[in-house]
């Protein structure tokens, strides 16, 4: 059984992104052969319990797939071979953790899963995922930046965090720095209040080999956040530090941008990122599967994937609501339960329309259609507008130019909205409310 075993971790390799292989299969030791499958040996309890949520089911199809038969995964823990449970490890067995050295890296944590290995790549973003593995990998010593451009939730965060774990793996010496454009305002912010201005320029101008700045249509408005960051990118680009951008807007479809950071930004590649369409759904789905080692029936990923097709995190959601409901009811996953889920997901989405949205947004506020469309500036009318614009942009496929046409405003000004509303859902509890009330109405069909 012992060469049944090293059949499956071959198998497996195929399946899963080299790291994840890397990182929990390749160490695993088989132990012994049981009366109905096989034991397996890890070093501790936290990789054993690893294992058994991650991979167990992904292990038990690839051993029934070669034995034929049925096969049952145990995992046991136990020290390595060749030492005590007593004996400490010794340190030329010891791996260096991969990333964590804190001189090479600041701003925000990277997320563990947003590697190139993870990024499922198809017509909607090859171009974009070529340009961003270029760019990391230094193919082109003349591309500096990178400005990747997509609606939320289809990969512009995955691509660009992505290209920082790379570089930090290939180029361990290059400090990788991830901040949001709010961070980085806010950071400024900090540093004229604490009278150490100096201090914040000295680590983007001195400290930062590639900086990956997120969101930076956030800056719109915030003149003086501006002013310093057009600074530190032109320090970055004259010493040929690499700069990755990431927006839900063009650089010019920003308001209220001055025009040396427009430039700035317009400096490099622009890239853009569609809706995955349904071949790179399927693909989506079946390596978020693999990587957490569940089945779910061929007719029900299909039938996920012809369904969600807004965003790749609509996309998971769903996946993520059938697998969970499944194992809460116990019921098998088949398409009525998957139908049950996108249900609630998607329901009546594509017939809300801005006449609907404006409807439940007045009679919500207590304010009428007239006023709502106006050019009054009172608060009564201007915070229902701005949530009415928000929800115009979230449930509908208008571009800004036609959602702020029938509000009565341009474009800029439904962005800025948006923004608002964005950024005041992180932290005021009665907003968040009221938009989680009125999009419950919405999916519902309460017009």
């Amino acid at each position: 059984m012992e060469a049944v075993w090293n059949m499956v971790k071959s198998a497996v390799k195929e399946k899963i992104p080299g790291h994840s292989y890397r990182m929990w299969i390749e160490p695993v030791e088989f132990e012994c052969e049981t009366n109905d499958g096989i034991s397996l040996s890890v070093p501790n309890q936290f990789y054993k319990k690893h294992i058994l949520s991650h991979y167990q089911g992904l292990l038990e199809t690839e051993m029934a797939g070669i034995t034929g038969t049925s096969c049952k995964l145990s995992v046991s823990v136990s020290p390595p071979k060749g030492r005590t449970e007593n004996e400490p490890a010794r340190q030329h067995h010891q791996m260096p953790l991969p990333n964590m050295n804190g001189e090479h890296y600041t701003g925000r944590m990277l997320c563990q899963n947003f590697t190139f290995d993870q990024f499922v790549v198809g017509e909607n973003n090859g171009f974009a995922y070529t340009a961003a593995l270029s760019l990391a990998s230094k193919k082109n010593a003349d591309q500096k930046s990178l400005f990747l451009l997509s609606k939320t939730g289809n990969g512009k965060s995955h691509l660009s965090q992505a290209i920082g774990h790379h570089i930090l793996k290939e180029f361990p010496s290059e400090r990788v720095c991830y901040v949001t454009a709010e961070d980085f305002a806010n950071e400024m912010v900090r540093s004229f209040q604490s009278n150490s201005i100096g201090r914040f320029k000295e680590k983007y101008q001195n400290q930062c080999d590639v900086l990956l700045l997120e969101d930076v249509h956030y800056l719109s408005g915030k003149d003086r956040t501006q002013m310093e960051l057009a600074w530190v990118l032109d320090s970055l680009f004259d010493t040929d530090k690499k700069i990755i951008f990431s927006s839900c807007y063009l650089p010019a479809e920003i308001p209220k941008l001055n025009d040396k950071l427009r430039s700035r930004l317009n400096y490099g590649l622009i890239s853009s990122i569609e809706s995955p369409d349904y071949k790179t759904r399927v693909k989506i789905l079946k390596q978020k599967l693999v990587l957490r080692g569940q089945m779910v029936p061929e007719e029900v990923i299909q039938y996920l994937a012809g369904e969600l097709s807004d965003n790749v995190r609509q996309l998971e959601s769903g996946l993520i609501g059938v697998t969970a409901k499944s194992s809460l009811m116990g019921s098998a996953i088949d398409l009525d339960l998957a139908e049950s889920v996108v249900c609630n997901i998607v329901q009546q989405n594509r017939n809300i329309t801005i006449d609907a949205i404006k409807k439940v947004v007045c009679k919500h506020y207590k304010v009428s259609i007239k006023e709502l469309v106006s050019r009054s500036r009172k608060m009564r009318v201007v915070r229902p507008r701005q949530v009415a614009i928000f929800l115009a942009r979230k449930y509908t496929d208008h571009p800004l130019q036609t959602i702020g046409k029938t509000f009565n405003r341009y474009h800029a000004t439904a962005l800025y909205a948006i923004g608002t509303i964005e950024r005041g859902l992180k932290t005021d509890t009665l907003l968040q409310q009221h938009v989680k009330f009125l999009s419950q109405k919405l999916e519902a069909g309460d017009f």
